[in-house]
C-alpha cells in the first residue's frame, strides 16, 4: 500500500490550520482520469487543475488584519510579538492569493502612516525647539537620530511580516511604493519636512560641523547617521548641502583673509593643506559623497585663488633664495589645484630668475664670481624644477627663456668670462676635479654659454681667454617733418653672423633713403622693402634699392652711368645689376642681353613686368670666393675647431694616463664629429706638449703621458 503521507517540500505538506482556515488536502491534488492508451491497453492519466478556490470563512480578512496589526503595533512600541513570524507571513500570502492585496497595502499604510504622524508630537513637546544653547541642539540631534534608527528598524522587522504582499502586488504595481519606501516617504512626509523639525536639525549638523572645524571633539557617529537620514529621505542637497557650503564658503573667505595678514606663507600653505585634508576627511566619514568636489572647490578658491598673486609676492622670493625644497613643493602641489595657479607661479618664477640672475651679471664688481654664480644658480634652479616642480616642461622652458633674458643684459663679458673659466679648469686639470666632475663641470658651462646670443654652438671664445665679441650694430630711426616720399623702407640692423660678407663701403643715397636712413655715421648694411608704383611690394638690398629709385627719374641708364649716380663699388654693382636684370624677378631689362654685366651695358625699366605674388624678394646674386678667401675661412674654421680637438685630446690622456701616438690619434677620430688631417692632430699634440698638459716617454718618443 503507497504511503498516503505528503513529502516533504510538496504544496500540501505547507497547508494545514491557519487561524481557524482548513485548506482541505484536496486543494491541492487534481482531477486524476484514466484514457485508454496503445495497443498496450496502458493507461493514460491527464491532471487538471481546479477552477474555482475555496471560499474563505466568515470573519477571516478582518481577523488576520486584526492579527497582522496587532503584531505592527508591537514592533512600533517595542513589545514582543504574540505571534510565530512564520505564521504571519503565511497569513499575509494567504489574503494576497485570495486577492485582499489592495486593501491590507493600505490598512498597513494607514497603520504606519499614524505611528509616524504620533512621532511629530514629542519633539513639538519640547522647549528646546526655540533654544539656542548647543548643549539642547545635541540632545535635539540625538532625539531625532533615536527616532529615526528606530523607525529604519520597524520597516524593517514590519517588511519581513509583510513581504509576500511586497513582491507581488506592491512589486507589479509601478505606481505604488515599497513598503521601505512608503516608511521613508511617511517619515520625510510628516517628521523631517516639519519646518521647526528640519530648521533645528539642520542648524544643529552645521553647529555641530562649525565645532568640529573650530578643534573641538564631536560625535561623528551622530553625524553619519542624521546626514544619513536625510541622504536616505532625498532632501540632503536642498535642506543641508546649499547651507552648509554657503557657511564654509563665508568661513574659509574670512580665515584666508585673516591668515594671510597673520602668518608667514609655509605656514599659510600648511595651513591650506591641513584644511584641505580635514574636509577631504568629513566626506569620508559623515558627509554624502556628492559634496566633494563642491566642497573642496570652495575650500581651495577661498584660501588659495583668491590670494595667488598676495602668496607668491609675499613668500616665492623668500623660499627660492633660501631653497626651501619642501615648501616650494607644497606651493607647486597647492597651485596646481586651482585655475590660474600654475601661471601665476610661471610668472612670479621667471620674474626672480631674471632679477636675480641680473645681479649676477650686470655688476663688474662681481665678475671674478661671476660664472662659479651663474653654475650654481642654474643647479639650484634645475633642482627647484626637478623635486618640486615635477619637471614640468612649462617652467623648463620658461627657465631658459628667463636666463637667456638677464644674461645678454650685459654683452660680451659673460662670454669672455665663461672662456676663462673653462680654460682655468682645463689647466688645473685633476688637481682639483676628477675626469667624471671635469666633465661635468663642462657640460655645465656649455648650457649656461648656450643662453649667450650668436653663441648657440661651441665657438672660439669657449677657450680662448682673450676673446671679445665684435659690438652690435645700432640705429636710430629719426621722423624728418618733410615727406619721405611714396617709398615704404623697412630697415633690419642684424648681428654679425648675419651680416653680408661684402666688406661695407660709402654709397650716395637720395634724398629719400636719406630721410629714412639712421645718424650720418651710421652705414645702412640691412635690407629694404621698397613698394614701386603701388603694384608690387619688392624685398631688396639696400644696392639694390639705390638702382631701383634711379628709375623714378628717367627709363634707361648706362652701366657708367648708374655707378657715378649710386657710388657702389664695381663688382657690387654688377652682381647688383645681374641679379635685377638676369634674375628670374626682372625688374630691368639688359641691353645687349647675356648674363654677365659689361661696362657699356644699359639698363631700361621693365613696364611690362608681371608676377603672381605681390611681395616679391629679389636675392642678391652670392660673390664667389677667391682662393685667398676659401683659405683664409679653412684657417678661421681649424681655428675654432682646434679647441675642440685639444680637449679631446686632454680628456683621453686623463682617462688613459699613458698612451701611443697610433692609439690617441684613433681615439680621437672616433670622438671627433669632424674631418681632421693627421698632420693636424699631431700639431695640437705638440703644442700640449709644450704647454705641460702631457709629455713624451723618454724610451719611446711615440708614446705619451698625462702630467697631473
Amino acid at each position: 500500500m503507497a504511503d498516503e503521507t505528503p513529502r516533504k517540500g510538496s504544496f500540501s505538506a505547507l497547508v494545514g490550520h491557519t487561524n481557524g482556515l482548513t485548506k482541505p488536502a484536496s486543494l491541492a491534488a487534481a482531477a486524476v482520469t484514466s484514457k485508454p492508451g496503445g495497443s498496450g491497453g496502458s493507461k493514460k492519466l491527464v491532471i487538471k487543475n481546479f477552477r474555482d478556490r475555496p471560499k474563505l470563512p466568515d470573519n477571516y480578512t478582518q481577523d488576520t488584519w486584526h492579527k497582522l496589526h496587532e503584531a505592527v503595533k508591537a514592533i512600533q512600541s517595542s513589545t514582543s510579538i504574540r505571534y510565530n513570524l512564520e505564521e504571519l507571513y503565511q497569513a499575509v500570502e494567504n489574503l494576497c492569493s485570495h486577492k485582499v492585496a489592495p486593501t491590507l497595502y493600505q490598512q498597513l499604510r494607514e497603520a504606519c502612516e499614524s505611528h509616524v504622524q504620533a512621532q511629530i508630537l514629542q519633539f513639538r513637546e519640547y522647549p528646546f525647539l526655540v533654544c539656542t544653547d548647543s548643549l539642547d541642539s545635541v540632545f535635539f540631534l540625538k532625539k531625532i537620530n533615536t527616532c529615526w534608527q528606530d523607525h529604519c528598524r520597524q520597516m524593517i522587522m514590519v517588511r519581513s511580516i509583510f513581504l509576500f504582499l511586497d513582491r507581488t502586488y506592491v512589486l507589479q504595481n509601478s505606481l505604488l511604493p515599497s513598503i521601505w519606501d512608503m516608511g521613508l516617504e511617511l517619515f520625510r512626509s510628516h517628521v523631517i519636512s516639519d519646518r521647526m523639525v528640519q530648521t533645528k536639525t539642520i542648524d544643529g549638523i552645521l553647529l555641530l560641523i562649525a565645532r568640529e572645524r573650530s578643534g573641538e571633539a564631536v560625535d561623528r557617529s551622530l553625524l553619519r547617521g542624521l546626514l544619513g537620514m536625510l541622504s536616505d529621505l532625498q532632501v540632503y542637497k536642498d535642506s543641508f548641502e546649499l547651507k552648509f557650503l554657503e557657511e564654509t564658503n563665508c568661513l574659509y573667505a574670512a580665515e584666508g583673509q585673516r591668515l594671510m595678514q597673520e602668518r608667514e606663507v609655509p605656514e599659510y600653505l600648511n595651513h591650506v593643506s591641513k584644511r584641505l585634508e580635514e574636509e577631504g576627511d568629513r566626506v569620508i566619514t559623515y558627509l554624502d559623497h556628492s559634496t566633494q568636489k563642491p566642497l573642496i572647490a570652495c575650500v581651495e578658491k577661498q584660501l588659495l585663488g583668491e590670494h595667488l598673486t598676495a602668496i607668491l609676492q609675499k613668500g616665492l622670493d623668500h623660499l627660492l633664495d633660501e631653497n626651501r625644497v619642501p615648501d616650494l613643493t607644497q606651493m607647486y602641489q597647492l597651485f596646481s589645484r586651482v585655475r590660474g595657479g600654475q601661471q601665476a607661479l610661471l610668472q612670479h618664477w621667471s620674474e626672480y630668475i631674471k632679477t636675480f640672475g641680473t645681479t649676477i651679471v650686470i655688476n663688474p664688481e662681481k665678475d671674478k664670481d661671476m660664472v662659479q654664480d651663474l653654475l650654481d644658480f642654474k643647479d639650484r634652479v634645475d633642482h627647484v624644477i626637478d623635486v618640486c616642480f615635477q619637471r614640468n616642461e612649462k617652467f623648463i622652458n620658461l627657465m631658459k627663456e628667463s636666463f637667456e633674458a638677464f644674461i645678454n643684459k650685459r654683452p660680451n663679458k659673460p662670454a669672455e668670462l665663461i672662456a676663462k673659466h673653462v680654460d682655468s679648469k682645463l689647466r688645473a686639470g685633476n688637481k682639483e676635479a676628477t675626469d667624471e666632475e671635469l666633465e661635468r663641470i663642462l657640460d655645465k658651462v656649455m648650457i649656461i654659454f648656450r643662453f649667450i646670443h650668436g653663441e648657440k654652438s661651441p665657438p672660439r671664445p669657449l677657450l680662448w681667454a682673450q676673446s671679445s665679441c665684435p659690438d652690435l650694430l645700432c640705429s636710430q630711426y629719426m621722423q624728418n617733418q618733410s615727406d619721405p616720399g611714396s617709398i615704404d623702407l623697412t630697415v633690419n640692423i642684424l648681428t654679425m653672423g648675419y651680416w653680408p660678407t661684402y666688406t661695407p663701403m660709402d654709397v650716395h643715397l637720395t634724398p629719400e633713403v636719406s630721410v629714412l636712413s639712421a645718424t650720418a655715421r651710421t652705414r645702412l648694411t640691412g635690407g629694404a622693402s621698397a613698394l614701386l608704383q603701388g603694384k608690387k611690394e619688392f624685398q631688396v638690398s639696400l644696392f639694390q634699392t639705390l638702382v631701383l629709385l634711379m628709375f623714378n627719374e628717367g627709363d634707361g641708364f648706362g652701366f657708367e652711368e648708374i655707378k657715378a649716380a649710386t657710388g657702389i663699388e664695381d663688382s657690387e654693382l654688377r652682381r647688383t645689376l645681374q641679379s635685377l636684370a638676369c634674375g628670374k624677378a626682372r625688374v630691368l631689362i639688359k641691353s645687349p642681353k647675356g648674363k654677365e654685366v659689361e661696362d657699356g651695358d644699359k639698363f631700361f625699366f621693365n613696364g611690362d613686368f608681371k608676377h603672381k605674388l605681390f611681395r616679391i624678394k629679389i636675392n642678391q646674386i652670392q660673390m664667389k670666393e677667391t682662393v685667398e678667401e676659401q683659405v683664409s675661412t679653412t684657417e678661421r674654421v681649424f681655428q675654432d675647431r682646434q679647441y675642440q680637438i685639444d680637449a679631446a685630446i686632454v680628456r683621453i690622456m686623463k682617462m688613459r694616463k699613458t698612451l701611443g701616438h697610433n692609439l690617441l690619434v684613433s681615439e680621437l677620430y672616433n670622438q671627433l664629429k669632424f674631418p681632421v688631417k693627421p698632420g693636424d692632430l699631431k700639431k695640437r699634440i705638440e703644442s700640449l706638449i709644450d704647454r705641460d698638459y702631457m709629455e713624451r716617454d723618454k724610451d719611446s718618443p711615440n708614446q705619451y703621458h698625462y702630467v697631473a
